[in-house]
């Protein structure tokens, strides 16, 4: 992958070798398809406000460009339910000619982990050519974050919030149940339908804590911090290649919330609540969004698709553009693709039972 100090000629050679790529693996089916003059439609089943809007909007017309025939590649909006319609909706879909994509998130597989009755689709049945990892940040009103003593949080536990939760088994599981470690009383307003209604809800006075993930907090939340009116929490960390928690390294000056945790009396970075908080948080962040492609997809559409994320990121300009926009992560395909889609689909049997758990008594939510 190309970095800020690539050069084009290395870029080129990077582009030239993922076309390679793509030739050997499409000729290994037989050929590429092709997709001149048609319409790739891609289900992001979120509202058009949050993180995955911002991710499938930076990606579409970059992987037009990189498309056998350079489709237009059309964003399609699909919320409720916490992305299962929009994600039952792709499972009912079969492969047809490549001109269907589904976008999913960390929202998207939590219902799928804890085997939320909703659920109606089989990630085993879809055929991932792009991973993303992100993070994500919490924030707070600046009269909120005043009462932190540097990264301890006591001085919040008395306080009052309200919360835009997009549904218990979502993602939102992995703030939630932070906050409730760190001692805080944080009240859910339940059912929006992405993390760009909670940011709205958090500007207009509705909410005062929210976290969003990193492609919506640059674009979104920087500008709320930078007018003086949003002030970053925490971060839920990254991974290092021990898996351990360290900083974002989009945001290496925000301290963690297992920073936050260990300064804080009464939060704890062992046991299992936290072993919990940790295996959703790596279930839903590294490899947090996905693209797929529906059941019964050729290997010719799979190259198909591989290869132009991979021209994609070959782009010279491809690290910083998506840096701003994305955040410094991976973006992955092929192997490692699978392997992150694996990653992002399994939990222990202790953490998704002490989550079931946890959801019953904190939500009267039933999932047994």
């Amino acid at each position: 992958m190309s970095n800020l100090k690539t050069t084009r000629r290395v870029a080129m050679g990077l582009v030239a070798a993922a076309a390679a790529t793509f030739g050997l693996q499409a000729n290994a089916g037989g050929h590429g398809i092709d997709l001149e003059g048609k319409t790739v439609e891609w289900i992001i089943p979120f509202s058009e406000t949050g993180g995955s809007a911002k991710w499938a909007n930076f990606y579409a017309p970059l992987l037009s460009e990189a498309l056998p025939g350079q489709p237009t590649v059309v964003v399609k909006f699909m919320p409720g339910a916490g992305s299962t319609k929009g994600a039952n909706f792709f499972q009912e879909q079969t492969y047809e000619d490549g001109t269907l994509i589904f976008g999913s998130s960390g929202s998207t597989q939590f219902p799928y982990l804890l085997g939320d009755p909703r659920v109606k689709y089989e990630y085993a049945d879809w055929n991932v050519v792009l991973a993303s990892g992100t993070g994500g940040v919490a924030y707070l009103p600046p009269e909120l974050a005043a009462k932190m003593d540097g990264l301890d949080a006591t001085g919040l536990q008395g306080e009052d919030f309200i919360y835009g939760n997009q549904g218990a088994t979502r993602l939102d599981l992995v703030p939630t149940l932070a906050w409730e470690m760190l001692g805080l009383n944080v009240e859910s307003v339940m059912g929006i339908k992405g993390r760009g209604d909670g940011r709205l809800m958090f500007e207009r006075g509705e909410a005062n804590i929210d976290y969003q993930t990193s492609s919506s907090y640059l674009s979104g939340v920087t500008p709320l911090v930078e007018a003086g009116t949003a002030v970053p929490m925490m971060t839920w960390g990254s991974l290092d290649d021990a898996g351990n928690i360290v900083r974002d390294p989009t945001f290496p000056d925000v301290p963690t919330f297992k920073e936050v945790c260990e300064s804080t009396e009464g939060c704890e970075t062992s046991g299992e609540k936290w072993d919990a908080w940790k295996a959703f948080f790596i279930a839903g962040f590294p490899a947090q969004k996905m693209v797929f492609l529906p059941q019964g997809a050729s290997a010719d559409a799979i190259a198909t698709y591989t290869a132009a994320f991979e021209a994609v990121q070959a782009r010279a300009d491809f690290a910083e553009i998506s840096g701003k926009r994305l955040g410094k992560y991976p973006q992955m395909t092929g192997a490692a693709a699978e392997t992150a889609k694996a990653n992002a689909t399994k939990v222990s049997p202790e953490a998704k039972a002490f989550i079931v758990n946890w959801l019953q008594e904190k939500y009267g939510v039933s999932l047994n």
